[in-house]
């Protein structure tokens, strides 16, 4: 039986953490041998409230888990999709490197680790996709740290998306996009006990992951579960979505048998937390994209192939740039 605990952060992270974790009991109870690793989501080059796991979230949670463990390590990988961006950077620029040092926590680039393939069959195909092996072999307990928000690609992005970070070859995950949705379950499947902590401080509507125009929404809650599948469900009914209608989460559900929260059990009535209905509005730029997504052949003349960087260079003459900093400054200062 999975447990759901959600509540306002009006008094701040740090009163609110350490009861969602005593709710997770007995499902959850962390020792002082455990090896215990968060996974943020960091998707852009600094901090943007409703893109990025607040820094301040992720203190708060290396605070609590110090009251019983120290082997807690932090971690991320290279992210930014084509324009690839370094995660040490963005770990320094955020402020996570100094708390972690403050607290004597380890933080880790992924894309730098040891792999360890994790190996399965799909449509006639064998897989072998590399993750940390720390992660795979060393971790007693994984927390991923989600934000709600919409995905051009996939919809939206929740608990069980945020580890695709972790497939270590950025170049990698755009060929392994077409079979997105049975990769991303059996990475999850591959982990130790998995648990989602949501940073709902903030969300992103309506155009995202990372877009300049997505309309960052204040949501100001808090939710962690001890089963990342259920907590999935429950944020798509958040965000009012149907899942039944976002692909990859439709056949994740069926191969978990999550059909309804029969049996799931809340510290209260979560659509007590319903603040609006999240919308996904694409722009014709962002079709490209969707549809190399979608197709093997595409994905490998969108990233592999000798078009992929004259296609490129022709999409960014008419896409904002997602992750070129002084234009996204100043379109959040209004000054283009």
């Amino acid at each position: 039986m999975a447990r759901i605990f959600i509540d306002s952060l009006s008094t701040g992270y740090e009163e609110v953490l350490p009861r969602a974790f005593e709710f997770l009991k007995p499902s959850v109870v962390i020792k002082a041998s455990d090896r215990v690793c968060i996974k943020p989501n960091l998707t852009f080059p600094y901090f943007r409230p409703g893109v990025m796991t607040n820094p301040e979230a992720i203190e708060a949670v290396v605070v609590y888990l110090k009251n019983f463990t120290d082997k807690i390590t932090i971690c991320e990988s290279d992210t930014g999709g084509y324009n690839r961006f370094s995660m040490d950077e963005v770990f320094k620029r955020t402020g996570i490197s100094d708390f972690a040092h403050r607290y004597g926590v380890r933080v880790v680039n992924v894309s730098n680790e040891r792999p360890h393939p994790i190996k399965f069959r799909y449509r006639l195909k064998n897989f072998s996709v590399p993750l940390p092996s720390f992660l795979v072999e060393d971790t007693d307990l994984f927390i991923t740290m989600p934000v709600p928000k919409v995905h051009s690609n996939t919809v939206v992005t929740l608990a069980i998306k945020n580890q695709w970070g972790i497939i270590q070859d950025q170049a990698l995950r755009l060929k392994l996009h077409p079979y997105f949705q049975e990769v991303v379950y059996q990475v999850n499947k591959a982990l130790s006990k998995s648990i989602a902590v949501v940073d709902g401080k903030y969300g992103l509507n309506r155009i995202g992951p990372t877009h300049p125009r997505g309309e960052v929404v204040e949501l100001n809650w808090v939710l962690v579960g001890d089963d990342i599948f259920t907590v999935d469900y429950v944020l798509t009914h958040l965000m009012n979505f149907d899942s039944k209608k976002i692909a990859y989460l439709n056949h994740i559900f069926k191969k978990e048998r999550i059909s309804s929260l029969d049996g799931v059990e809340f510290n209260t009535d979560y659509t007590r937390f319903k603040k609006q209905a999240f919308t996904l509005e694409r722009k014709w730029t962002d079709y490209p994209g969707l549809f190399c997504f979608h197709s093997r052949f595409l994905a490998y003349l969108g990233y592999e192939s000798m078009m992929a960087k004259p296609m490129h260079w022709l999409l960014y003459r008419f896409r904002e740039p997602f992750y070129d900093e002084k234009y996204v400054e100043k379109k959040e200062v209004g000054l283009e």
